[in-house]
Parts: C-alpha cells; sequence; structure tokens
C-alpha cells in the first residue's frame, strides 16, 4: 500500500525533546527559537529530514510552528487542527495556541515583557514572514538568524535526505514544451526589468522544466533551486545525480549545478533579481543584499501560468476524475454491502486504494486518506493508525476525502456517508452543507472577482443555523502536481482573481466535537460562462464540475431543499451515472442506479 497505519510520533517524546533543545538555546545565547514545519524550498510538504516541528512537538498537520522559550513552548495551529493537537502533543509541555487569531508578535510581547533574542533558521522562513515579524515586535525582543539549526544539532537519528532521480513529464500531458513555458515566463522578468528570478518552490520548478520527482510523499516534485534568467535559459541547483535522468530532456538551455553552489551562485547575479518575498527564504534575501543585489519584490513569476490550466491540461484532468469516480463508486458499492460492524477505518482505507489501483493508471495517492468514523470525523484532517483505528458503527457518520495522483490529473473528493440509519440532527447538517455546495457549483460571477467574494455562498446555509466551519472552502489543485496549489483558493483571506483554467476545491464542512463531521468535496474549474441571450453587459465566469461522484441521498433531507437545488442535485447525478456507468463492473452499476436515482 501507499499507506501506512503506523503512529509516527508520540506526545511522550516531546518533553525530553524540548529539554535538549532549551539547553541548546542556552548554549547559543538565545531566549527562544522558532520552529516551523518548512523547508528551504518553501512548499507546503516536506520530507522526513525536514520535519522538524513533528520531531519536536508530536504534531503532524501540515501547517503550524513552534515558538520555544524558556518556560513555554507554544504551538501555533489554525482551526483544522485543533482537536487534533491536544491528542498529539503533550499538554504540560507544550501550549496550543490559536493562530491566526493570536498573533505570534503579540504572544511574543506577552510572553517576553522584558525582552529577549530569538533565533531562527534564515532558510526556513520566508523573507515576508521575518520582515513583518520583525515590524510588529517590540524593541526589546530581537530576531536573530542562527547559523546553524538548533533542532538539526540535537536530532541525531534525522532522515537521510530523499534520493530519488527526478523524470521527465512528456509535452502531450503537459501541452506546453518547457521551452515555451521559459520563453513566455522571461517576458514577466523583462516586464519588471529583471535579469533573473529566483525559484524555489518545488511545483514551480517542476512545472517549469516539465520535470516531476520524488522527494516529497504523495506529491510528484522536485527538490531543487532554479534561477530563470531573462532570456529564459536556467540554472538548476540540485543534488549529485538526480538530474542524470531528465538531461537530454532538459537541454541545453539548463545548466546543471551542484545545490551546494546556490547560495554563490545568488551573490554572482549581475542584474535587479525576481524574487517573491512571500515563498523566498529569508536566507535567499540576506546573500542578496550582502553582495549589494537589487531585490525586485513580486510573485512568483511562475504561479499564475501554473494555476491557469491549458486546454490539454484541462482535458488530462476530466480523464482523470472519470477513472477516478469509477474506483470511488466501485469503493462506495463494496462499503453499502457490508454490515455496520464488519469493517473498521483501516479496512475502508485499503479498500479505497485497492479501487483506485484498479485502474491501473495510479501513480500514487494524493494525499493520506482521511477515513474518519463518527468523532473522528471531527478530525478535519483526521490519519488512522493502528492505535486509533475504530469501527464502523450503525448511526454514525464516515467522513472519507481523498485522492489518486494520475499522470494526466491530481484528484481530491470528500464524501460523507451513513452508517446504517443517520439521526435527524445529522441529516439538517449534511444539507445544509450540500446546500452550501451547491450554491458555489451554480454561481455565475463578474471577472475580476476573487475567492473571497465566493466563499460566503458555501457557509450561508450554515450560518442560517448559526454554525460554519474553520477551513478555507477551496484551495487550488495541480496537474499531477501538489493537491494543495497556490495562489488561487476560495477563503475569507484570498484577493486573487479567479480566472478560467484554475482548479479549486468546493468543500464546505461542519464538525460537531466529539459526536461527528460531514465534508462534502468536488473538484471544479473556473471557465468563462456561455452568454444569457441579451442579458450580459460584462464577462461572466461560472465553475465546470470535475468530479463525478453520487452523494449520499441518505443524508439529504429533501424538503429544506429549493426547487433549483433539487434541480442541480438531481441534473449532476443523472450526469454521473451517465459517464461512469461504462466505466463499472455490473455490481457497482446497480449501485449506481440506484445511488443516482432523482430526488
Amino acid at each position: 500500500m501507499f499507506q501506512s497505519f503506523e503512529t509516527t510520533s508520540r506526545p511522550e517524546q516531546g518533553p525530553p525533546r524540548l529539554a535538549m533543545l532549551r539547553e541548546a538555546m542556552a548554549q547559543a545565547g538565545l531566549d527562544g527559537v522558532l520552529v516551523p514545519r518548512a523547508d528551504r524550498f518553501q512548499g507546503e510538504y516536506v520530507a522526513a529530514c525536514d520535519d522538524r516541528l513533528a520531531w519536536l512537538t508530536g504534531f503532524t498537520g501540515s501547517a503550524g510552528f513552534c515558538a520555544v522559550l524558556p518556560d513555554v513552548a507554544g504551538v501555533f495551529i489554525d482551526g483544522r487542527y485543533r482537536v487534533q493537537v491536544r491528542a498529539q502533543v503533550d499538554g504540560d509541555a507544550f501550549s496550543p495556541v490559536h493562530w491566526p487569531e493570536t498573533g505570534l508578535a503579540d504572544w511574543l510581547a506577552a510572553q517576553m515583557p522584558g525582552g529577549g533574542v530569538i533565533g531562527f533558521d534564515p532558510w526556513l522562513h520566508t523573507i515576508a514572514e521575518i520582515e513583518r515579524l520583525r515590524a510588529a515586535l517590540p524593541a526589546a525582543i530581537t530576531l536573530i538568524p542562527t547559523a546553524q539549526n538548533l533542532i538539526d544539532q540535537i536530532w541525531h537519528d534525522r532522515p537521510a535526505a530523499p534520493t530519488a532521480p527526478f523524470f521527465a513529464y512528456p509535452d502531450h500531458l503537459a501541452g506546453e514544451t518547457h521551452a515555451a513555458k521559459r520563453a513566455h515566463v522571461a517576458q514577466t522578468l523583462q516586464a519588471h526589468d529583471a535579469a533573473a528570478a529566483v525559484i524555489s518552490l518545488p511545483d514551480s520548478v517542476a512545472w517549469l522544466l516539465n520535470i516531476r520527482g520524488r522527494d516529497i510523499a504523495r506529491n510528484p516534485v522536485p527538490h531543487a533551486f532554479a534561477i530563470l534568467d531573462a532570456d529564459g535559459r536556467v540554472q538548476l541547483f540540485s543534488a549529485p545525480g538526480k538530474t542524470d535522468e531528465v538531461l537530454g530532456h532538459l537541454g541545453a538551455d539548463i545548466s546543471i549545478l551542484p545545490i551546494d553552489g546556490f547560495s554563490a551562485a545568488l551573490t554572482a547575479l549581475g542584474g535587479p533579481v525576481m524574487v517573491d518575498k512571500s515563498t523566498t527564504s529569508m536566507a535567499v534575501g540576506e546573500l542578496l543584499a550582502q553582495a549589494g543585489i537589487a531585490v525586485i519584490d513580486a510573485p512568483d513569476p511562475c504561479a499564475l501560468p501554473k494555476a491557469r490550466k491549458n486546454a490539454t491540461e484541462l482535458a488530462g484532468t476530466r480523464a482523470a476524475h472519470l477513472r477516478d469516480g469509477a474506483a470511488m463508486v466501485e469503493f462506495l458499492a463494496w462499503l453499502d454491502a457490508h454490515a455496520p460492524g464488519d469493517l473498521t477505518e483501516i479496512s475502508v482505507v485499503r479498500a479505497l486504494e485497492s479501487a483506485r489501483r484498479a485502474t491501473n493508471f495510479l501513480q500514487d495517492i494524493s494525499f493520506d486518506t482521511i477515513a474518519g468514523t463518527g468523532p473522528h470525523g471531527a478530525i478535519v484532517h483526521y490519519r488512522v493508525t493502528e492505535e486509533t483505528n475504530r469501527p464502523l458503527r450503525a448511526g454514525e457518520l464516515l467522513l472519507i476525502d481523498s485522492g489518486g495522483q494520475y499522470l494526466d490529473g491530481t484528484t481530491d473528493i470528500t464524501r460523507t456517508i451513513a452508517i446504517g440509519p443517520a439521526g435527524a440532527e445529522e441529516r439538517a447538517c449534511f444539507t445544509r452543507v450540500l446546500r452550501g455546495m451547491i450554491a458555489l457549483s451554480a454561481v455565475r460571477f463578474p471577472k475580476g472577482l476573487s475567492g473571497r467574494d465566493l466563499d460566503a455562498l458555501a457557509r450561508a446555509p450554515l450560518w442560517a443555523a448559526g454554525q460554519d466551519y474553520d477551513h478555507g472552502t477551496g484551495h487550488g489543485v495541480g496537474v499531477y502536481l501538489c493537491v494543495h496549489e497556490g495562489p488561487q483558493r476560495i477563503s475569507r483571506t484570498s484577493t486573487l482573481p479567479l480566472e478560467p483554467g484554475m482548479i479549486v476545491s468546493n468543500e464546505p464542512g461542519y464538525y460537531r466535537e466529539g459526536a461527528f463531521g460531514i465534508r462534502i468535496e468536488n473538484l471544479i474549474a473556473v471557465r468563462e460562462a456561455p452568454p444569457l441571450a441579451g442579458a450580459d453587459d460584462r464577462a461572466m465566469y461560472d465553475f465546470e464540475t470535475l468530479t463525478f461522484v453520487p452523494i449520499d441521498r441518505r443524508l439529504i433531507d429533501a424538503d429544506a431543499l429549493s426547487q433549483a437545488e433539487r434541480d442541480w442535485l438531481n441534473a449532476y447525478h443523472a450526469q454521473t451515472r451517465d459517464a461512469l456507468a461504462p466505466l463499472v463492473t455490473d455490481g457497482a452499476r446497480a449501485w449506481l442506479e440506484q445511488a443516482t436515482a432523482p430526488i
């Protein structure tokens, strides 16, 4: 299997590791140290050797950080992880801090009224992050970069860095050669009067050069730095041997250099350098500043072209979702054939992965499957282990969030399933979540609107009942790249205008701690909306639904749906049935017919 069920960290390991870190702090003359969940490439995902936050605290969420002082250690987590963090960290050694409601600067000021010196590894924090923190801190608190990472000093059994070679991504799937990509991205540099741009995000490097890697579990990205010149040539910095299989693919315009030479190459750049301060390590900024090289703060020039999927990428993504939808139907039919009590969360995960593997196209899962039944469903990013494995019981809900990495597309889908008869409260909450998902699926909106402008559509039915959820409504998704891709999002904080070709998730939810969790998720793509006869006086967009898998009708209170919502659901289920029936086995087809019957 791709997924294992081991417990990767234990709360009891935190206190002795924290004690070692505090001893290292004292020896370094520091009053505190920051421990982020980040690596030097600043992607969302980290390799095992870079998961310093999990090693220290036990917390394995995909976002967060720890601030360690002599007498307190705050673990900063957002709304997705507030249940999870209490189970994973030692509450006597670490104090969970609700973030971003409580900012790091305010917390440090309250904890250190007399001031002090806080150390940080400049490779693990972005330029923008440190600049904001320094501006917000009182003068008595000083941030200084450390010459060596203090966690690395005490992590004696730290895993080795990944060594798998990079591989080429075919042009017929990318829809564009890397030469063409480099040429039009270079035009962005020229428009900014930049001689070069530093690119460190792994998915940006992968997209630009049509390469993939195996440096991060579940996400086929390479660990490498790139410097793109304004003439389209690239210097690629990677560990020895990792580029051997792609030399012919990359060609003469790509110079392959050892990653240890990246710092020296930065200081040798000859003109203004474009740097995205929100995604580039502070160490890069310091090296450029020390060399007297002018910096142009501008967004990663690969980010928007990567987000705007071309016709080939969209066609591949549609095909991947049909295969994935067929696998989901086979799995859901299997699930319904078992009586409550016969299955556990682990057996559910194994069965779903087996169904995806049967497509013969699966390269990996796109993230560890979230399969939470009953109260585990309320842990937004729950990962089952042998220790937490829970049987499926009648009257409970099963939340299953999963996806696949296919060569032509990346999938991400959540369904909430009734295990036996569902309670009235669960059905009412599920229907509110469904109504929000439908509202976002069906919206037409003017060109220029961002995810922030649409986020409330998915929440309004929950708000009317005094309910909400503590995560964004949608994240961007790549094409055989990261299942979480920026900069496009649907959230209260996203100001980036949505554009045709952008793929985002549509996943409202509701979570009641100790009882149940609900989430319904489809992937959708922004497109130009078909014109309304004589009505449109401006450019309008809408969403194409990419995911086709039945939504559990047993959890829907049909009387609470408007006629328009009912029509959308029936049309969606009819389209799902027509698309998937030819792709599934006879038994699954019979289940599909019943699951997509009109309401």
